[in-house]
């Protein structure tokens, strides 16, 4: 496995393959989200607005893939290589052997099943074993509670508060939640995430 921290490469679950999203991808995008109002839920605390056609959703990709320092991945399932969510590497610092996951978001219809244990599975792996990273970041909206508790079934640490990280789309500041996993704790949340997508085959 490459060990180029920004190098887009398929990445593969049991169920799940993870593939360089490209502006290619914005009728799938678009589509993944689903109706308008399950797509209002879906990107509810995201940093941007259900794209209302396929063009907004290109300029949405555009946008993310112009970033140097991030890689963003299309959540498809293997069997059907239907497209059910977006995640991604971002503030990735080679130096201090980092990154953060995050971007991510999927299908309403997927909420409550095994794809978001087994996406963050395959990006964990990649990162600490393929990369040698010693440390992973998450941040949430701290209105986001179902992300929060999400990360935290990851076996991620919960950090602290950043106040006044960022911005809202409404323009109102966030307050982040902010979340780790370090290299020495990977080998036991591999084990427990394995272990969660075994007991749901």
């Amino acid at each position: 496995m490459s060990t180029d921290w920004r190098e887009r490469v398929d990445l593969e679950g049991p169920r799940l393959r993870l593939t360089p999203l490209v502006v290619a991808d914005a009728p799938a995008f678009r589509a993944g989200l689903g109706t308008p109002q399950e797509a209002a839920e879906v990107v509810q605390h995201l940093s941007f607005a259900a794209p209302k056609d396929d063009d907004e959703a290109r300029a949405h990709l555009v946008k993310v893939l112009a970033d140097p320092n991030r890689v963003a991945y299309a959540i498809r399932i293997r069997e059907s290589g239907a497209f059910i969510g977006t995640t991604s590497f971002y503030e990735i610092d080679p130096d201090l052997q980092s990154l953060a996951i995050g971007h991510t978001w999927i299908a309403r219809t997927h909420w409550r099943t095994s794809v978001n244990t087994e996406a963050k599975l395959v990006l964990l792996t990649r990162t600490f074993e393929g990369l040698g990273a010693e440390r992973v970041v998450w941040h949430t909206d701290i209105r986001n509670t179902r992300s929060q508790q999400a990360i935290a079934r990851l076996g991620a640490q919960r950090e602290g508060v950043l106040r006044h990280h960022r911005r809202r789309l409404d323009g109102s500041w966030r307050d982040t939640v902010q979340y780790s996993m370090l290299k020495d704790e990977w080998p036991a949340v591999r084990q427990q995430l394995t272990a969660a997508l075994d007991a749901r085959r």
